[in-house]
Formats: structure tokens, sequence, C-alpha cells
């Protein structure tokens, strides 16, 4: 028998060197994938894939905002009184750059907060807390000093901040009155003000065609800094959706133009190797917590660029299915057999709704691949905003 491959998927994080402002990203990822393989042993194969994280790419493009520039966005659109600011993830990383600048922007700031938790997942309260206390979630309006009553200092399970404090604290030091208001129906903001931000991300066109109808002057996170202000980055399919605190004033904002980039490092590896890889910028994953509950997926998408060899979704068949059902009489050699040949005689076309593909994950490849990635990189001190994946298109009879 001939010697066959033996490992799958390979996840690797490339350590690549500290990105500035301006830097030639496509080659330096480039050199780093190179380098990495020379000294790691391994081979550039056609279908590897390249990911870059959408942090390096945005630095890169020096696509920052200040407050001020949020600020005076926000008064140019929603002129600058009484604003409503619905539905914000709980986030000091994600949104409270972004909250101080909308408020130095206006003089008071009704902030509405969606309960028993956020819309990535982060909890202000417990289900507990709120069948406990015998209110509606899907009708009641709750004050904050209604909330206090009920359910006093309720802290983050993980980052041990009360979000309710927090935002209010930050209003007030942007120079603007607060009040905190708490209702799952996007349209209780009304009875504050008719100049409302609705922030929240997936969401976003319902809620904000529902308050169009009912008059408001109603702009999304996605509709703030779509061009630039007194010189700012800027983005302008998702504004301030997918942005990131960088200093105490400032936000790096999701990246724009990326898909020039992910063709220029294809090219330039198929020019280095001969290999025709895929290529893509990733932002979060898109999974669960199980313990905290929460969403990973605070970015508008998972990757905003990729390669064309990343459509779609996987095409596979179920193993365990084909092994418990159709070739349950099988063993060894015959089993292996009898899968390797239904592998190579599936379809092409979509195995959706047929059973031997019942289990398999019904995703994009990007939401898939994105996911791997932000897990091999994790968002701290790695030093790895590159993974290099190779294997990921292979089944149970590649290198066979």
């Amino acid at each position: 028998m001939s010697e066959e491959r033996r490992v799958g998927t390979i996840s690797r994080g490339i350590r690549c060197p500290i990105f500035r402002e301006g830097d030639d990203l496509a080659s330096m990822v480039v050199e780093s994938v190179l380098g990495a393989a020379e000294s790691e042993g391994f081979e550039v194969r056609d279908r590897d894939i390249i990911s870059i994280t959408e942090s390096v790419v945005a630095r890169c493009q020096g696509n920052y905002a200040s407050i001020d520039d949020i600020a005076d966005d926000v008064r140019a659109k929603l002129g600058g009184e009484t604003i409503g600011i619905i539905w914000p993830i709980l986030s000091r990383n994600r949104f409270s750059i972004c909250l101080k600048g909308m408020a130095k922007g206006a003089k008071k700031v009704v902030v509405m907060l969606s309960y028993p938790s956020d819309e990535v997942g982060n909890a202000l309260l417990t289900e507990d807390q709120i069948a406990e206390s015998g209110i509606n979630p899907y009708t009641d309006v709750l004050d904050e000093k209604k909330y206090r009553e009920l359910f006093g200092v309720n802290k983050h399970q993980f980052t041990g901040v009360d979000y309710v404090e927090f935002y209010g604290d930050l209003i007030r030091e942007a120079g603007a009155e607060a009040e905190i208001i708490f209702s799952n129906r996007a349209e209780a903001i009304l009875d504050y003000t008719n100049n409302v931000i609705n922030c929240d991300i997936h969401t976003r066109f319902r809620t904000r065609d529902k308050l169009k109808k009912l008059g408001a002057n109603v702009w999304g996170m996605d509709q703030i800094l779509t061009s630039s202000v007194n010189g700012s980055g800027y983005n302008e399919t998702y504004g301030l959706l997918g942005t990131n605190k960088s200093t105490e004033d400032t936000v790096k904002l999701f990246p724009r133009d990326a898909q020039p980039l992910v063709e220029e490092i294809q090219v330039k590896m198929l020019e280095k190797t001969g290999k025709h890889v895929e290529v893509m910028v990733y932002g979060d994953g898109a999974f669960k917590d199980p313990v905290g509950k929460i969403w990973e997926l605070a970015d508008p998408v998972v990757s905003p660029a990729y390669t064309t060899g990343l459509e779609g979704t996987p095409n596979e068949l179920k193993l365990k299915y084909l092994a418990d059902n159709d070739f349950s009489d099988l063993t060894g050699e015959a089993l292996r057999d009898a899968i390797t040949k239904a592998i190579e005689d599936k379809p092409q076309e979509s195995l959706v709704g047929n059973m031997v593909s019942e289990g398999t994950t019904p995703r994009r490849l990007t939401d898939l691949i994105g996911s791997l990635c932000d897990l091999t990189s994790g968002s701290g001190d790695k030093g790895t905003p590159v993974v290099y994946i190779q294997g990921y298109f292979d089944n149970y009879t590649t290198g066979k």
C-alpha cells in the first residue's frame, strides 16, 4: 500500500511584524507566510488559505476616527439636542468610545438597553431575574429607578462592569445629560425623542425601517462616518459598525476596500510559489460561548473580503451516517473502499436536503473559516494576526 496522508486540516497562527499605517501589507503577509513555511518545514499547496485579521488591515489603511469626528457627524445628522441611542451592545472595547463621541454631539442622550441581554448575548440580567420580577420583557419599559428597585446592581460576568452606571457616566463626562431606559420595543424610544441612532447590528435594517415608518429621524451606526469627517477614516458600507477602541478618544473602524488586498496577496503567492491559494480578511468568528452565552459576532460580517474560491457552503457527506446506514454490514478495507467511492461519486451540486449530508454544518465557508481563524489567532498577545490553513478542502480520499 502506498504512503497516505494521515493529517487533515491544519490551522497555523503566523507571527508577523507589528503593522503600522502605510505598510505594504500584501508584501509583508506573503513574506511572513513564506518565512513561516521555511522555518516550520511545510510546503505551500493549492487551495491553502491565508487569512488576515481585519484589525491589521484597518491599521495599515489608517482607518481611524476621533470622538470629535463622531460628534460632528452625529450633530449634523441628528441636530445636536436630545438623541436616543437604542440597543447598543455592552462593551468597553466595541461601543464605549463610540458612545463618548455620540454624547459629545448632543445635549441629552437617552440610551435604551435591551434586556435581559444585548444582541450578542452579553447579559444585563438573567432569565431567572426576569421571571421572578413578574415583568414582561416583550412589552414593559423600565426607567433606571425601576430597574434598580427590581434588580439592583448587576455586573457583567466576565468584565465585572455595571454597564448601566458605566454608560451613564460616559455620557455625563462627554458633557451631555444622561437617561437610561430598558425596552425591547424599538418604538418605545419615540416617547423620549424623535432623533434616534439604532445600534443593533444584525437586525439593524428591520429596526430602522420600523422607526422610519413611525416618522423618526433615525440613523444606524452603519450610517455614521460613512464618509470622511474632518479628514477622519470612514467605512462607506458599515460606518461605525465593527469599530474597536484604539485610545480613550479614538476608534479603529472596520476596514474598507479590502477586496484588492486579498486579490493582490493571491497573485503574489502564485508568482512566488506557483500555487493558487485562497485569501480572506476576517473579523469576529460566529460562535456562542456556552457559559457566558455570548455570541461572538459583534462585527457586521465575519469576512468583508475574500477570493472567489471561498464562496459557497460545504458540500460534504456525513461519514458516520454512511457507516451506520448504507454500509452497516461492512468493516475494515471493504468499509473504507465503499466510503471512498461514495465521496468520489458524490454530486458536485449542493447536497442540501439529502440525508447523507444531514448534520454537516449548514454555514457559509467564510463564516466557518473565520471562526477557525478567530479561535486560532485569539484576541490577546499571541502576535499571530495572519492564519495559514491547510487541508480545509480535503476529504477522506485526499492523499490516498
